[in-house]
């Protein structure tokens, strides 16, 4: 069979190609039941909020299902291996300064980009759709920092508790790798339950383009695009900033620290990209992006299995854009002046929302009511952007996942655990 293949010249199609068509042929649908087919019981109830809907979100959940055995076994074996506890704290120190570091700046271009362009002023907000507000719970840093440490493991297992996960698996495995051959048997067993994960994830992702199709169509089937007239500014703002900070910013970072080509590394992680678009939710790139970092682009799955998930709990620089854009767009609104003292505690109260926050569709928007009570903006401004957050929070994913890629890349660059031959490598088919 496979020679029959090769004589007849026909490549087989990817995955990568897969599923750009599922995203641009759910995209095409979503909007064509959306203008132009009236509602009706087969559209809403069979396939929008039928067929589309369990396909969808039964795709997303094969993929959550993976996301906590998948990090606590991989993340258990990479420390393992890396097993000096220096090398450790150097590898994380490094990654949650570059964490850090980016979603510093990216609210500073997010802040740039809405003074330039000036979102909220002139705006009739008679004219905008309103809704309920959630209102974050202000957590201080003590307890987010006592919040790491779990009090029941099993529990923080259970319920994907992020942060506490990513601890104790560090304290398994630099604990495995100490005690040596009195642990070689359990060491063994989470060698194998990576691989069974790493294995199962491939399974899974063979569904992705299916799934991304059945979600897109879904969700532009049932996008009011009449609210986002008024608001085409204030989108207009944050979809440049994030455009600045995924293409600019983090490209620039990547070939001064590693001197990769930028163009190559987005052709290469685009799937990726095009995944966390439809689902909104970084938690479930997780094992889809440590996989692609791990085959496409070099990087060591012993450092990836840690930087990732600490990324999609802690680096939401796509989120904080939308925050710094938003701060700047209802003070105008409002008829607010924001002074430089201001501006500054935006910039930090939205890096350090972000620490923490669960990587899951639209909470930004939750953990921004902290940044304008920080600043005495009413939380009420953000009724007047709730209408359009939806397809912004599909790009703002996108950019949350390239930067912990960008800088789990980085920091395997230099650790010595990034693989030059694998990013060069020129792929006719990834599947």
């Amino acid at each position: 069979m496979q020679e029959e293949e090769n004589r007849t010249g026909k490549k087989k199609m990817g995955l990568t190609t897969k599923i750009f068509i599922g995203l641009i042929g759910g995209l095409v649908l979503g909007v064509v039941l959306n203008l132009w087919i009236p509602h009706s019981y087969v559209r809403d109830d069979i396939f929008v909020d039928g067929i589309f809907y369990v396909i969808g979100n039964g795709f997303i959940r094969l993929m959550k299902m993976l996301v906590v055995p998948l990090v606590f076994c991989s993340l258990v074996c990479g420390s393992s291996a890396i097993g000096d506890t220096k090398s450790l704290g150097k590898v994380g120190g490094k990654t949650i300064a570059f964490y850090l570091l980016t979603t510093a700046l990216a609210v500073s271009v997010a802040i740039t980009v809405a003074t330039f362009v000036r979102p909220g002023v002139g705006l009739d907000m008679s004219s905008i759709e309103t809704s309920e507000v959630a209102v974050a719970e202000n957590v201080s840093v003590t307890d987010t920092i006592l919040n790491i440490i779990p009090e029941n493991p099993v529990g923080a297992l259970a319920d994907g508790t992020m942060l506490q996960i990513i601890l104790f698996a560090l304290l398994i495995g630099v604990l495995l790798a100490k005690m040596g051959e009195r642990a070689e048997l359990l060491a063994n067993l989470f060698n194998q339950c990576n691989e069974l994960m790493m294995e199962m994830t491939n399974l899974v992702m063979n569904l992705a383009p299916v799934g991304v199709f059945c979600m897109i169509a879904k969700t532009f089937a049932n996008l009011g695009f009449d609210a986002f007239l008024p608001l085409l500014k204030y989108m207009g703002s944050v979809l440049l900033g994030l455009a600045l900070q995924c293409f600019g910013v983090y490209m620039i970072l990547l070939v001064v620290f590693t001197r990769l080509n930028p163009a190559r590394f987005i052709k290469k992680f685009f799937p990726v990209m095009a995944f966390a678009f439809s689902t909104s939710t970084s938690n479930a790139t997780i094992p889809m992006n440590i996989d692609t970092l791990e085959e496409r682009i070099g990087v060591s799955r012993k450092i990836s299995s840690f930087t990732i998930p600490l990324g999609a709990t802690i680096n939401m620089d796509g989120t904080s854009i939308m925050q710094g854009v938003a701060v700047v767009f209802a003070a105008q609104a409002y008829g607010m002046q924001l002074d430089a003292q201001g501006y500054l505690t935006v910039i930090a109260t939205a890096t350090l929302a972000s620490i923490g926050t669960a990587g899951i569709p639209s909470v930004g928007l939750v953990t921004l009511s902290m940044v304008f009570t920080a600043v005495g903006i009413p939380v009420e401004a953000i009724m007047l952007i709730m209408g359009v957050d939806r397809i912004l929070d599909m790009v703002r994913t996108a950019v949350n996942i390239t930067g912990d890629a960008v800088c789990t890349t980085i920091v395997a660059h230099q650790n010595g655990d990034l693989d030059r031959e694998v990013f060069n490598r020129m792929e006719e088919n990834h599947a």
